[in-house]
């Protein structure tokens, strides 16, 4: 299943005639996204279980039906427990994220609970997380953090089973796995954009202009999730792309840091709300879909310290920040108001018009991430002698790591 081919626009128009003379002297604004892109997905152990604990689990752990799960303050645990799993034990880390088997020098990240303002948030309970999924399904749909976070559970659920790998493509991109134990199928879709979109060709081949369709939904994903009972949809980082942006009649609208003169510069916030706007319409509007479509809200862009990302920017921070230490600022708070309004708008369109028994719900996670510049893997996605060409990774996030809290919420708003 290929989701981005090089293609012409589907209509030519004179913004799109002046893009192909004018490009050549563009400057190239480059993304952190170009050095991480795509990447393949991990082998796994073919369905294995592990023994079955001695005795029954206790019944799921829930929080207050009053709690605010998603403010609140990050605490040392001090409890000495440890880490849901390392890389030994979880084999489906990213290299890029694996930040301990390439030397991360302290683990003191690792010793960090979420704590709301109103409750306790309970550990991740991977055999009641099972039991919940039981004869259903979910999907990841969005970019390499989507992946980050379906990874994430899969390195949690990986204490009581692993899964078998059922996908029907070789495209490591979109992969479809099965926990036989309870009939649950987890699936990803490389969609980081959700809308239709490719690579423009106006810029005689340089890779760096995308054309989005911001008004066509990504149909990598959208037709494939029908029969899911809850899809995860994120994105943010790409739209920092030079992109065109095209109307339903194929003609070039506007753009993002295209520098075409005629061509009005929206910016990456309006594209990223249209396009969350699109997708939002298209799964509540789905045939056959009765299930839940969950919106994750931006993982921060902000993490960077000493300069941009190509200019030596790097995270070293090794502790949270406090709640009152710093806030959603810049970037981040635009792109989280954008996604939190457009998904209030899905949920009214929803109750107003039934959608055929499709909801949608908010995982409003962005602001306990923007308190953790110590989570990610800077430096530690490779070894340190390796003549690789790879930039600070203040993005991605380190496995395991604060990352593994997106499953905890994830699993209280399953139970809500």
């Amino acid at each position: 299943m290929q989701k981005l081919q090089l293609v012409n626009p589907t209509a030519v128009s004179l913004p799109a005639l002046v893009i192909v003379l004018f490009i050549v002297t563009t400057p190239y604004r480059r993304s952190f996204f170009d050095a991480y892109g795509p990447a393949g997905f991990v082998s796994i152990p073919s369905g294995s279980r592990l023994p079955p604990a001695a005795n029954t689990a206790p019944a799921i752990a829930r929080v207050p039906q009053e709690c605010d799960i998603f403010r609140g303050d990050w605490v040392q645990d001090d409890d000495g427990v440890l880490p849901y799993y390392t890389n030994i034990s979880c084999p489906v880390i990213q290299e890029h994220q694996n930040c301990m088997k390439y030397g991360r020098p302290e683990l003191g990240f690792l010793r960090w609970r979420w704590r709301p303002a109103g409750c306790e948030l309970p550990r991740f309970d991977a055999a009641g997380f099972l039991e919940v999924m039981r004869d259903r399904s979910m999907a990841f749909v969005g970019d390499s953090l989507a992946r980050n976070h379906m990874q994430s559970l899969i390195c949690l659920l990986s204490k009581v089973e692993y899964p078998k790998d059922i996908s029907r493509t070789q495209n490591q991109e979109f992969r479809t796995l099965r926990y036989a134990s309870h009939n649950f199928t987890v699936s990803v879709f490389w969609s980081p954009f959700l809308v239709k979109a490719n690579l423009s060709d106006a810029d005689h081949g340089s890779g760096r202009l995308w054309n989005l369709y911001l008004d066509e939904p990504d149909e990598a994903w959208l037709p494939s999730v029908s029969a899911s009972d809850y899809v995860v949809i994120s994105a943010a980082n790409w739209f920092t792309r030079p992109s065109l942006f095209y109307d339903e009649s194929g003609r070039v609208v506007a753009c993002h840091y295209c520098l075409v003169p005629g061509v009005p510069d929206l910016t990456l916030r309006h594209s990223l709300r249209v396009a969350f706007r699109t997708a939002l319409r298209g799964i509540t509007s789905l045939p056959g879909f009765n299930g839940t479509a969950i919106v994750r809200t931006v993982s921060p862009t902000s993490h960077f310290e000493g300069g941009e990302w190509d200019e030596g920017g790097d995270c070293r921070r090794t502790r949270p920040y406090a709640s009152n230490e710093t806030s959603m600022a810049g970037l981040d708070l635009d792109l989280h108001t954008a996604q939190v309004e457009e998904f209030a708008a899905a949920q009214e369109a929803a109750r107003r018009t039934g959608s055929g028994g499709a909801r949608v719900m908010l995982m409003d996670t962005t602001a306990a991430m923007v308190l953790r510049p110590d989570g990610h893997p800077s430096r530690y996605g490779h070894w340190a002698h390796e003549n690789v060409t790879l930039y600070n990774d203040c993005v991605h996030w380190c496995l395991p790591g604060p990352i593994d809290v997106w499953n905890e919420i994830l699993l209280q708003m399953l139970l809500a």
